[in-house]
């Protein structure tokens, strides 16, 4: 083997042009990917930190969703075209799915969440006509739409404790208090002309038409200053429990009786609409249009109704939860929805990148693409390299043809083309990983950081960063030397069919 290995470093040294044609193609195929794959890491990376830290924790409990939608904390997201806006659901048997995590080993921590979505304003009436104004240039983005969050008074603010406050206090219990991102306060004075300030009076809407007074009672920073989160305010359960719509009717249901009068139904069209005169003095006939007083009471007692409509004090939508052992999430979130199917339970478990799946999904489809165009780049790498060892084992005719006449096996001139290969290719990865690390190093210094609304939800954060791993650099230098054998196997295979006479008659 010894003796092959230097026989390949000769023949690499002897065809430089071929040599270095191949090696640049594989160290920057190898440099690309193994930056795209870093940056993608380091996006990853920033988000799981920062939801799991500020905002879904290491596991959220929501109910299951209906067939064509998925539940995230950050609203329903449904494939189903319909009229309305789809509100998250509150959890059903509440009491037993928290007896169940209190069951189970590995939680440190747990909490209750209502989340919703709300513009702000300080107008009698929200007016979207500023979108139309070209001198103020504003998006759809820059709207002081935030998240609405809230949760369980005492644990949620234990379960999340990051929040750096620059201004006022937390909202009291029981109150109208809000606080809100920095983010939103810029949203809210570019769109509207007017500064936002705690002590503020402001109106707050929701795409479902529900509106209600709140005061601003303090300012904060996110957690994480390049978060990719969506900006966001948070206030106090009961308040949240109204644009979520969390009424004591979502969790009615009335059967219908089981004997329903079928009577009209067995009317032909004659017997609505037949008789001509039969409206012609309905304007006059107080006995068919009825009093004001009959009016006011075809609804009957409405006593039903109003209460169904106030807002259910015990309705949670999500419940949260952190555990000893981060990286145990995945078993945990397993064994909770056994548990759940058990007991024939309305909830589904979800790890962190699940119950965040707006934003990460973002990222995994970004993933997704980026990795198909590797494969693409790797495809077109390997057929030109596949190329050009034919073009080569054609030019190395006469020596292959010398090597077999002077009793060289066909097994021996297979291991030398393969070696070749291998050398090449190793010595080609490794250059492009240094070349990769040299070029990554160098950008991260710049600490560079985007501002724009939408690039940070699809890139998962603000800080554009570097983050290569082991794993990355292993998986890339595997790869290619796969990759390289295998575009190998053709000329190699082509220069096996080269006999001693055939190669003299060439001479």
């Amino acid at each position: 083997m010894k003796h092959i290995i230097k026989l390949a470093l000769r023949n690499l040294k002897e065809h430089k042009s071929k040599t270095l044609i191949i090696a640049m193609f594989i160290l920057f195929g190898v440099a690309i990917v193994v930056m795209g794959n870093s940056f993608l890491e380091s996006v990853n990376r920033g988000l799981e930190k920062d939801f799991r830290a500020n905002v879904t924790g290491d596991l959220a409990i929501s109910v299951i969703p209906e067939k064509g939608t998925t539940i995230d904390v950050f609203g329903v997201n449904s494939t189903n075209i319909t009229g309305e806006i789809p509100q998250i659901p509150a959890l059903t048997d509440l009491e037993r799915i928290e007896e169940i995590l209190a069951e189970t080993d590995g939680i440190k921590q747990k909490s209750k969440l209502i989340s919703a979505q709300v513009i702000l304003s300080k107008d009698v009436e929200i007016d979207f006509s500023v979108l139309q104004d070209d001198d103020k240039d504003i998006g759809i983005m820059d709207l002081p739409i935030s998240m609405l969050f809230a949760g369980e008074d005492g644990s949620f603010w234990e379960l999340f404790p990051d929040l750096k406050m620059i201004e006022g206090r937390y909202p009291e219990i029981g109150s109208n208090e809000i606080i809100v991102d920095t983010r939103v306060i810029e949203g809210f004075v570019k769109t509207w002309d007017k500064p936002l300030e705690v002590g503020d009076d402001v109106l707050m809407a929701s795409m479902g038409g529900v509106i209600r007074e709140a005061k601003v009672v303090g300012i904060f920073k996110p957690a994480n200053e390049y978060s990719a989160m969506f900006q966001s305010v948070y206030c106090e359960p009961g308040l949240a429990r109204s644009f979520a719509e969390l009424t004591y009717a979502n969790s009615f249901s009335q059967e219908l009786p089981d004997s329903v009068d079928l009577s009209i139904s067995e009317l032909s069209e004659d017997d609505f609409f037949g008789d001509d005169d039969m409206f012609g003095d309905i304007e006059d006939d107080a006995s068919i249009l009825g009093s004001t007083s009959d009016f006011d009471s075809i609804l009957g007692d409405t006593t039903l109704r109003n209460q169904l409509n106030q807002t259910d004090d015990g309705a949670w939508q999500f419940v949260l939860a952190k555990l000893n052992n981060p990286h145990a999430d995945k078993k945990t979130v397993a064994l909770l929805n056994k548990r759940f199917k058990e007991e024939g339970l309305n909830a589904q478990a979800m790890d962190w990148k699940k119950a965040a799946y707006s934003y990460s999904g973002t990222v995994e489809g970004i993933g997704f693409i980026f990795n198909l165009l590797i494969i693409i780049l790797a495809i077109v790498v390997f057929i030109i390299i596949m190329n050009t060892m034919v073009v080569s084992v054609i030019e190395r005719t006469s020596e292959i043809g010398t090597m077999r006449a002077i009793g060289a096996e066909k097994k021996f001139v297979k291991k030398l083309f393969y070696s070749e290969a291998v050398i090449l290719t190793s010595l080609s990865a490794l250059a492009g990983i240094v070349f990769a690390f040299i070029c990554m190093l160098i950008f991260n210094s710049f600490n560079i950081a985007i501002t724009n609304s939408i690039a940070k939800m699809i890139l998962g954060g603000g800080l554009l960063h570097f983050s290569p791993t082991p794993k990355i650099i292993i998986t890339t230098i595997l790869v290619a030397l796969i990759g390289s054998v295998i575009s190998n196997r053709y000329p190699v295979k082509s220069a096996l069919r080269i006999t001693p006479i055939k190669a003299l008659s060439k001479e």
